[in-house]
């Protein structure tokens, strides 16, 4: 096991112009060495071990519809862990995602791990925030593999400047996703990022930016963690669809439509001095 390195997880990471202009334009961006492999193996102990503990689906995959393919889902694991609390609430990834979005304040929206199982299916091309109740569209993700991820292990793919593209944000994730959304980036040429992860390399993508994974064909799961950023000052939308009223009642405790998102389970997590 490597050396654990005297970083701490509110240690800077430092964006240049370079990195802030292509996100802008792009709405994604793959970025090398934020985390160390020290810290990669540490945290990918905690999580599997929380995403063992209460993991409820026994099926076996051919059992279960496209989304239930994809990957084991298990949120809000800062709630149940201190070590992967420190992961969650890090100054670190919450800097990046506030210089990405050029706001002045991050907070918490809801963290969530996705184990795509050995033999997992693939995970169809969709937005995030068309399950998200929000004003504004600056809200980010960053996803967070836990080892080292090939293409065949199921990597995440996106398509660049998608952001701007309407047709598809009223799809959920399914196989009509896939195929739908898949006609609308082809027409319009939007070019397709799909490259593995290194240890330590962290994606972030914007609330509308269209991404897909490939199944996981090797005999490993692949881990990941994500952490999902909104602006401080977001507000909170009146739900369009059934999805996005079940976010409200989850993630958005007592905040009602027009407040700022200011539960206690969406703490600000980085803002500037």
């Amino acid at each position: 096991m490597p050396e654990r390195s005297n970083q701490t997880m509110d240690d800077n990471y430092p964006l240049d112009a370079n990195q802030l202009a292509h996100y802008a334009q792009n709405q994604c961006i793959k970025l090398k060495n934020v985390l160390t492999e020290y810290e990669i193996q540490h945290y990918n102990k905690a999580i599997s071990a929380k995403v063992d503990a209460l993991n409820v689906e026994k099926r076996p995959l051919n059992e279960r519809d496209t989304y239930g393919k994809a990957f084991i889902q298990i949120t809000n694991l800062w709630q149940r862990d201190d070590a992967i609390k420190s992961l969650v609430f890090s100054k670190r990834l919450a800097s990046i995602a506030a210089a990405l979005m050029q706001v002045d304040s991050v907070r918490l929206y809801h963290d969530q791990a996705l184990f795509k199982e050995a033999g997992g299916g693939y995970t169809p091309w969709h937005a995030d925030q068309y399950y998200w109740p929000l004003a504004s569209d600056k809200s980010i993700t960053a996803w967070i593999p836990l080892q080292k991820t090939s293409l065949e292990m199921g990597a995440l793919e996106f398509s660049a400047g998608s952001h701007e593209l309407r047709d598809g944000r009223n799809l959920a994730i399914s196989d009509d996703s896939e195929d739908a959304i898949q006609r609308a980036l082809s027409s319009n040429r939007y070019r397709h990022i799909i490259e593995p992860f290194d240890v330590g390399e962290v994606s972030f993508h914007a609330g509308w930016t269209f991404h897909r994974a490939s199944p996981n064909q090797t005999d490993q799961t692949r881990k990941v963690m994500c952490i999902i950023y909104l602006d401080g000052e977001m507000r909170l939308a009146k739900p369009i669809n059934e999805h996005q009223q079940l976010d409200w009642d989850v993630w958005c405790p007592g905040v009602q439509v027009g407040e700022i998102i200011d539960s206690p389970l969406n703490p600000v997590l980085f803002k500037r001095p």
